[in-house]
């Protein structure tokens, strides 16, 4: 089990091994977004380890594992979110708890794994309207009876899936989501991916289902997308249009791909956060996927990426930050105790909390729930309502990639893993982005949604850029010695021409599809 402690400026890590009720051995692995309470009779115990006096936190959630805490006399129940309720902390939480859960994620370099996560849109075939809630349960139901799933219900409503690692979860307007399992290899990976693909078709073709792969709704309006019947989502539904004009089209109508990769130490965690912050408009670019609104180009290559700036800025962006010479775990809980709350979870409930902070719950100041105090639980289910490019929990999630056709899913996760998985190809990296500025990158981030790859920079275009930056991935892959580099190709051929996936399909429309959008669901589909 991973014992932190505070010496200097970083954190050291020591690793035993806990026993849990079960007899099993439990470590630390990537945790992936499960949408309910699951309990397993798992118990670990986390002892502390000082460094100079510093106070550590002890108790941290393990995947999907409740255990329960002699120092807070309280279950805790590692899901998120919602997670199972926990009994309320008798002795109150400290910002070097907050802390230690971030570091706690720090594992030797054997143990760093790969999770994939991808979002797709659901349409009747016959006409391409969006898939009902009643439609959705059906599907989820038919899964779930006839390849083993367990079913994960909100009230009397099945809201997802779980089986062993893997999740299937829904997205406030019905996107089908996979969170898959932490994976050592690309293979595994993609091998998760055309399992889950087989699984949803084979219930999906017989209820006259397709699936989309892109980054936004492609056809119709907001009032044509069904709301899901999730909480937390009508909390976020009500706060969106207060903080920004197109959180609810991010929240209804827009797909992604993911990657979440681990980290070995608070150093290299910088390392790979500042690597992935600086290259995210280059994985925008070659994944822009998402040039139609409501029938019609809407001027954007990504969509998806553009209406991320005018979401919320109180939590998205490129956190400049992370480039400080003082950033660290602690900084980004500091940033984070300062991110408006959505919600807090107790008694099977969303409690509308928006407006207020971590800090405030912190200091029991939450009119919500008055004088409650969070638990580690709610810590976890926050750091998930926070959207930069590139985000921290116990692992990074790499977020600037738009939702695309099944031979993409792939190469997202193999761009990255070449990219921040191999030393030198790291390393080149850093060295390479050492002398932008915030102001570059920020210019960037704005600019590749329409322009990606032909956006200019100094003096050339990111497709430039582009082309040194998929060499290093590629040799990034093939040090690591599993013939991965293949998972690429899809991805070479967008730096070869300079034409994304976006540009693609608006020659398709401008063309053969007569200006019509409707053969994008058969060209897209899963």
């Amino acid at each position: 089990m991973a014992l932190v402690s505070k010496a200097g400026s970083s954190y050291c890590i020591r690793s035993d091994i806990t026993r849990g009720r079960t007899g099993q051995n439990v470590a630390f692995g990537v945790v992936n977004n499960v949408e309910a309470p699951i309990m397993k009779e798992k118990s670990i115990k986390i002892s502390s380890l000082s460094c100079k006096n510093a106070r550590v936190a002890q108790f941290f959630p393990l995947e999907t594992v409740g255990f329960r805490s002699k120092r807070r006399n309280s279950v805790i129940v590692a899901a998120s979110p919602p997670t199972e309720d926990a009994l309320i902390a008798t002795e109150p939480l400290t910002k070097q708890d907050l802390v230690g859960y971030l570091a706690s994620g720090c594992k030797s370099k054997e143990r760093w794994r790969i999770g994939t996560e991808h979002e797709k849109f659901g349409f009747e075939i016959k006409t391409l309207r969006p898939m009902k809630y009643e439609q959705i349960a059906e599907l989820l139901n038919g899964i779930s009876e006839r390849f083993d799933w367990e079913k994960v219900m909100e009230g009397d409503k099945i809201i997802g899936l779980k089986q062993g690692k893997q999740s299937i979860s829904l997205e406030p307007g019905g996107q089908f989501e996979l969170s898959g399992a932490p994976l050592e290899t690309l293979h595994q990976t993609c091998a998760e991916v055309n399992s889950h693909l087989y699984q949803v078709k084979a219930v999906a073709e017989e209820m006259g289902i397709g699936f989309l792969g892109i980054g936004f709704q492609p056809k119709l309006g907001l009032k044509d997308i069904p709301v899901m019947p999730k909480g937390r989502y009508e909390i976020m539904r009500n706060y969106m249009p207060k903080v920004g004009s197109l959180g609810l089209d991010m929240m209804f109508r827009t797909c992604t791909v993911q990657v979440n990769l681990d980290f070995s130490s608070e150093a290299d965690m910088i390392r790979k956060f500042r690597a992935g912050l600086a290259l995210q408009p280059i994985a925008t670019a070659l994944f822009a996927n998402s040039p139609f609104t409501e029938g019609k180009p809407n001027g954007y290559l990504s969509m998806r990426s553009q209406i991320w700036t005018d979401t919320d800025k109180d939590r998205t962006g490129m956190l400049p930050f992370v480039f400080d010479d003082s950033f660290g775990f602690e900084q980004y809980v500091d940033y984070a105790l300062d991110v408006p709350m959505y919600f807090v979870y107790r008694k099977k409930k969303y409690i509308d909390c928006t407006g207020m902070t971590f800090r405030d719950f912190m200091a029991g100041k939450l009119p919500c729930i008055p004088g409650e105090l969070p638990n580690l639980n709610d810590w976890e289910n926050h750091l998930t309502t926070i959207f930069p490019e590139v985000r921290l929990k116990r692992y990074l999630e790499m977020r600037g990639a738009d939702g695309g056709p099944w031979r993409r899913l792939c190469a997202l996760p193999a761009f990255w893993v070449g990219l921040l998985y191999d030393e030198v190809s790291l390393q080149s990296i850093l060295d390479m982005t050492a002398d932008w500025t915030s102001e570059e990158r920020e210019m960037l981030r704005n600019k590749v949604p329409k322009t990606g790859l032909k956006t200019p920079f100094r003096d050339g275009l990111l497709w430039h850029i582009a082309e040194d930056v998929l060499k290093l991935a590629k040799d990034g892959l093939e040090r690591r010695g599993f013939k991965e580099s293949g998972f690429l190709n899809e991805v070479a051929e967008v730096v070869r021409t300079g034409v994304t996936p976006a540009e693609k399909l608006l020659e398709l429309y401008n063309g053969k599809w007569g200006q019509s959008v409707d053969p994008v669901f058969e060209e897209l589909l899963y």
